[in-house]
């Protein structure tokens, strides 16, 4: 991916202007995003490029890089770099939701990874299994990627009894539908769905890879069978600025 090495303005900062430097070259950078001198996901040119350019330490530009991502034009990448916004992905919510097929509608391929998994209790997501309060849960923490990106941080809930080594293989199939296909569902609705806005925690920011001042989309969800039995509990946290959701009742 290209730096945009050569496309920056010839803007100035004025120093003893009364305008904070920091700012000023947050100003200039967002101008040329504006004027479309960095196109959505290129990167900004690195730190010591644009300290030079400048004439500043890397130290102020780190801070304007942060004003404008919590701005929501840029994101920054540990270890990558900063890269203009794209835009959001339309993400549908229907009888029938499934990440995979989100992304292939907009052209982008998805997949899910699985980041850990644990058996715990927990009295209310065993009700909405359809379980005893004392039963044993299956809790599945995965990431859903798109392009290369983190778009959400899910956590799913199911019956470890009806689904054993449900890790290994969802850590194969890198999706929970084909996963359950493996065991014998091949087909599940969504039964309810709830969306709220949220804060994220640190380790959810973190994770995401953005600000933990940026709120995220959080959605609440059970799936069920064909027969109405409870498949799966979910709660997934989008990346607000990423992903945009849509509801319907279609499939």
């Amino acid at each position: 991916m290209t730096t945009g090495q050569g496309k920056m303005s010839d803007r100035e900062v004025e120093r003893g202007s009364g305008v904070a430097v920091w700012r000023q070259i947050g100003e200039a950078l967002a101008e040329d995003i504006r004027n479309k001198l960095y196109g959505p996901g290129e990167q900004l040119p690195p730190e010591p490029e644009l300290a030079s350019r400048f004439a500043v330490n890397r130290h102020t530009i780190r801070r304007a890089m942060g004003e404008l991502e919590l701005s929501g034009l840029v994101r920054i990448e540990q270890g990558r770099g900063t890269f203009v916004q794209e835009h959001a992905i339309d993400y549908a919510i229907g009888r029938r939701t499934r990440f995979s097929q989100n992304l292939a509608a907009q052209g982008m391929r998805g997949h899910a990874e699985l980041v850990n998994s644990q058996i715990l209790r927990a009295p209310e997501i065993a009700k909405h299994l359809g379980l005893s309060r004392t039963a044993e849960i299956l809790h599945v923490q995965m990431l859903g990627k798109a392009e290369g990106r983190t778009v959400d941080v899910a956590e799913h809930y199911f019956d470890p009894k009806r689904f054993p080594g449900f890790e290994d293989k969802v850590n194969e199939t890198q999706s929970i539908s084909r996963t359950l296909a493996k065991y014998g569902i091949a087909d599940y609705t969504r039964k309810w769905s709830r969306i709220t806005a949220a804060m994220p925690s640190a380790p959810v920011a973190r994770l995401l890879n953005q600000p933990k001042t940026r709120p995220i989309l959080q959605v609440e969800a059970l799936n069920i069978d064909i027969d109405g039995a409870p498949v799966q509990y979910s709660m997934t946290r989008f990346a607000g600025d990423w992903v945009q959701l849509t509801v319907s009742d279609q499939d």
